[in-house]
Parts: C-alpha cells; sequence; structure tokens
C-alpha cells in the first residue's frame, strides 16, 4: 500500500465534491424521490437532430475529427452567434468542445497564472471556483445579492487590483434565474476594456428567456471582442446534455493556446453529436421554442407557488432555475435540502455550493415534468409549514 503523505494533488484535495452531484448521487436507488435539483431538461432531444446522428452511425462515421471540431458545425455556429452581434471566424475563432464545462476548464488554464486574481460574480455555478483554483489563483468572490442577484459595473471596477486578470460571468444565472440588464452589461463592458481584462461570459442558457426579456451578450459592445470568451453549448437549449457539445468563441491567439490543451485532454467532441449539433442549428428551432414556451410556464407556476408559501424569491428571467430564500424557517440551506429529502422525498440543492449570496436559499429546477413538479412543490409546502408551525 502507498502510504506517502504526499501521494495526492495538494491542490486537487483542496477542492470539493460538487454540491450539485452529491445531491444527485443520494437520488441513486430511490425511486419515489421527485428531483428538482440536477438542471436537466426532462425533454428528449429533438427528433431532427436524434435522427441526424443515426444516420452518420449507420454511415460508420465514427472517427476523429479536427481539435477544432466539424468545420460544417463551426460555421454553423457562426452564423448562429450573429443574431446576438457577435462576429467570429469559423476557422479560427471557434472551438467546438466536450460540453461548456471543458470550455471553462480550457479558459481559465489558458488565460491565468499561479498569483493572478479571478474576479467571479456569486452566487455561481459550482465548477467556477473549483476550477480557478487548480490554476493556483486567488478568486475574488462578488455578491451579487444586494443588488437583485446581477452584478453592477461599480462592483466590479471596486473588486479590481493589479493582480487581476479576469472576470467570470454568466447570464442568464445558474442558480438565479435572472439577467444582466444590457444597461449595465454596457457599463461593465467599458470597465473591462479599461482595465484590459478577460471576461469569461457564460452564455449556456442564452436561448432561454421570458415574456419581454432579452439576451444581450457583453461581447457585443465595442470594444469587447478582443477580451471576451463566450462559452455556450447545447445541453439546455437543444436539451442535449448526454451528447456532452459546447463550444468557445474567443481570439484566434487565445484559441491557438487553448486548442493545445484540448487537443491533449479530450482530441474532440464526438462526432456523432456535433453532427447532430449541425442539424440542431439548422433545423431544430420550432424545437427549442416549444421547451422555452413550456419551461416558461413552468417559471410560472413555480414562482407562484413559492409566493404562496411566503418564501421570497427573485423572480427568474431566463434559463429554468428559481432560488427561492428559506432562511425564514430557521434552517440553513443544508439542513433544509437535507430534511426535505428524508422526509418529503424531494431533492434540490442547498443555495450554500453557490458561493456569496447563497445560503438561506435552495436552487430548485423547473425542467421536470409538470405534474410531478406539482406534487414536489405541495411537498415543499407541507414542510415549510411544519417547520413555521414549530417555531409558534
Amino acid at each position: 500500500m502507498n502510504n506517502r503523505p504526499d501521494k495526492f494533488s495538494k491542490s486537487m484535495m483542496n477542492i470539493p465534491p460538487s454540491g450539485i452531484r452529491k445531491f444527485f448521487e443520494m437520488l441513486i436507488g430511490h425511486d419515489d424521490v421527485i428531483s428538482l435539483s440536477v438542471g436537466e431538461p426532462d425533454f428528449p432531444t429533438p427528433w431532427v437532430m436524434r435522427e441526424e446522428a443515426f444516420y452518420h452511425l449507420e454511415k460508420g462515421h465514427t472517427s476523429y475529427t479536427s481539435n477544432w471540431g466539424l468545420i460544417e458545425l463551426r460555421e454553423e455556429i457562426s452564423k448562429y452567434m450573429e443574431r446576438y452581434e457577435l462576429y467570429y471566424n469559423p476557422k479560427n475563432e471557434i472551438l467546438v468542445t466536450v460540453g461548456a464545462s471543458e470550455g471553462v476548464d480550457a479558459s481559465l488554464r489558458a488565460i491565468l497564472n499561479p498569483g493572478d486574481e479571478l474576479i467571479v460574480v456569486q452566487p455561481c455555478y459550482v465548477n467556477y471556483v473549483p476550477l480557478a483554483e487548480l490554476c493556483q489563483v486567488k478568486v475574488i468572490p462578488i455578491d451579487s445579492s444586494v443588488n437583485g442577484y446581477y452584478p453592477t459595473a461599480q462592483q466590479i471596477k471596486d473588486a479590481i487590483t493589479p493582480k487581476t486578470k479576469a472576470v467570470m460571468i454568466c447570464s442568464p444565472n445558474n442558480p438565479t434565474g435572472t439577467m444582466i440588464p444590457a444597461e449595465e452589461l454596457e457599463k461593465i463592458a467599458k470597465v473591462i476594456v479599461e482595465n484590459q481584462l478577460w471576461c469569461i461570459s457564460d452564455e449556456i442558457y442564452c436561448e432561454l428567456h421570458y415574456e419581454d426579456a432579452q439576451h444581450v451578450s457583453i461581447g457585443s459592445f465595442p470594444g469587447m471582442k478582443d477580451y471576451s470568451i463566450i462559452l455556450n453549448g447545447f445541453s439546455k437549449s437543444f436539451a442535449m446534455t448526454g451528447w456532452r457539445i459546447g463550444y468557445i468563441a474567443a481570439p484566434a491567439d487565445l484559441l491557438q493556446q487553448i486548442v493545445k490543451l484540448h487537443g491533449y485532454n479530450t482530441i474532440c467532441a464526438p462526432i456523432f453529436s456535433q453532427y447532430a449539433a449541425v442539424e440542431g442549428l439548422r433545423h431544430g428551432w420550432k424545437d427549442v421554442e416549444k421547451m422555452r414556451i413550456s419551461y416558461q410556464q413552468r417559471r410560472n407556476l413555480m414562482y407562484k407557488a413559492f409566493c404562496d408559501m411566503g418564501l421570497p424569491v427573485p423572480e427568474p428571467k431566463g434559463a429554468f432555475y428559481m432560488f427561492p430564500d428559506i432562511s425564514s424557517t430557521g434552517l440553513s440551506s443544508e439542513e433544509f435540502a437535507t430534511k426535505l429529502f428524508q422526509k418529503h422525498n424531494v431533492a434540490v440543492v442547498p443555495g450554500s455550493v453557490f458561493g456569496l449570496g447563497g445560503e438561506g436559499h435552495i436552487r430548485c429546477c423547473y425542467a421536470t415534468g409538470i405534474e410531478k413538479m406539482k406534487i414536489a412543490l405541495d411537498r415543499i409546502a407541507d414542510f415549510v409549514r411544519e417547520l413555521k408551525d414549530s417555531k409558534n
């Protein structure tokens, strides 16, 4: 047996396991539990995309692609991004990745040096901080909860030091569903350009927006193309979580660095996933719209339910998450989520795993089937009532 005290990486030992996956693992073997925990659409991938994948599998198209990804996919991505006033050369400014999560990791490793500082807007997706810490940098969190769950340019400006290398944002946001208003994004863009920082913008939920809310990319503002790293993919909008297909759009000189790492650790995204994504961008938009409308209906139902429970909650403008405040129950977010699972067979994610502004909240995903979601919300209401009664 290897008993060396240094047999594992200290950096790896210091990062926690995913708080989301912890509650996902708890579901295994519990068929009676309703999960509002994992951000995964309950829709199958649109048929036109599955059919395209079947066709290429039947034709024996099972080889590697270029490290950069299929050129036809990059061309379709380039055309798609133009709708958000983003203009990228498909040959050297777009890289196809194994999901947007790989894009986060590769981007951070390509720009950060030990000792750098990374500003991260929180609450945020759980992989940002651990992946940054593996780069041996100092994470500077910004608490967006003090401003309606989106960052301000002033907050970012106040957090900048001579060691600041980059700012990381996500809009529409996971876990809150809020969006950064266009006028605030424009101010943030000016701060980025003035200080010559990288801005990593996670836009994986950009197609999931509701009512009058419209997605605006920070990369579309004057001067921002030189400083923007746009992360996106097909998991959420096209219900392709298991296909592992995403992309990075960034300046060519940065992607030349990122593609080296991508070539060593993944080589390329699965070829049949890439062909399916091409078909989705060409002919899958009616399905995307059907899913978006369904999520909006579910959002309305869940929002009313939490308001009726007396739990304050920011109304989501995008994505498919809700972030109700459960602090009035007297439980921490971890205690609330654990007891809800144990007593009422509903799985949610404690807000504490998402960083500053997360404690005292839970994240609930409304990409769950509507009938199951209604039952889950009734169970949460019963649990909240029990907790309030016990305090009286």
